[in-house]
C-alpha cells in the first residue's frame, strides 16, 4: 500500500513538473543564458576593485556565499533610486556587497556591518582600503540580535536608516525582520538574500 502511495505521488509531482515548465516563462533557461548576460551585460559593468574582490573570493572554500554581481548591481540601483545614505548590512562575508554598498553611497554616507567572522571579512578589507571606502563602514563582530537590539536603544536610530541588506542564517530573518521594520525608515527599502533557499520553501 505505502509503495502504491508513494509511486502515485511521485507521479503527480512528475506530472506537476511538466505542467510547471511546460508555462515557465522565466528569462534565464539555461546556465549558457545565463553566462551570455553576465558577459554581456554584467561584468562590463562591474568595478574593477569589485572584479578584484570577487576573484579573491572565488578561491575561498565558501565562495558560494558571496553576493552574485547581478545581484550586486541590483542592490547598487536600489540605493540608487532612494538615495541612500544610512545603511545596515547583516552577514558581510568577505565583502562584495559591503564594498558596492560603499562605492554608491554618497561620501558621508554610513554602514552598520555585522559579521560574527571578522576573518572572512579582512580577506576583502585592503581592497576595500584600495577604494578609499573604509571611512564609511562600521565593522561589528558579533551575533547580529543583540547589535540590533542595541541600536534600537537609541531613540535616534529608530526610522534612522535608509536600506539594509540582509545575508546571514536563514532562521533568523524574521527575527531580523522585526528590527528592521523599526530601524529602516518608511521609503526604505530592506532587501533579503536567498529567500527562496535553493527552492527548499516548495518542499512539502
Amino acid at each position: 500500500m505505502k509503495q502504491v502511495i508513494v509511486r502515485n505521488n511521485l507521479r503527480g509531482v512528475d506530472n506537476e513538473k511538466k505542467r510547471s515548465a511546460s508555462f515557465s516563462k522565466g528569462l534565464l533557461q539555461s546556465g549558457e543564458l545565463y553566462q551570455y548576460v553576465l558577459e554581456t551585460n554584467v561584468y562590463p559593468r562591474e568595478p574593477e576593485l569589485l572584479k578584484e574582490l570577487r576573484d579573491m573570493t572565488a578561491t575561498h572554500p565558501r565562495a558560494i556565499m558571496a553576493t552574485a554581481p547581478d545581484a550586486g548591481q541590483l542592490i547598487a540601483m536600489l540605493l540608487k533610486l532612494i538615495n541612500a545614505k544610512r545603511t545596515i548590512e547583516v552577514g558581510v562575508f568577505t565583502g562584495y556587497s559591503l564594498l558596492l554598498t560603499a562605492l554608491t553611497i554618497p561620501e558621508d554616507g554610513k554602514i552598520v556591518a555585522i559579521d560574527m567572522n571578522r576573518e572572512a571579512y579582512e580577506i576583502g578589507l585592503p581592497v576595500i582600503r584600495k577604494a578609499g571606502v573604509e571611512n564609511k563602514i562600521e565593522f561589528i563582530e558579533s551575533e547580529a540580535l543583540p547589535v540590533l537590539d542595541q541600536l534600537l536603544e537609541d531613540p535616534g536610530n529608530e526610522n534612522g536608516f535608509d536600506f539594509a541588506f540582509i545575508d546571514a542564517d536563514k532562521i533568523n530573518y524574521w527575527k531580523y525582520h522585526e528590527r528592521l521594520m523599526k530601524l529602516v525608515k518608511v521609503g526604505g527599502i530592506v532587501v533579503y538574500d536567498n529567500t527562496l533557499w535553493a527552492g527548499s520553501v516548495a518542499m512539502p
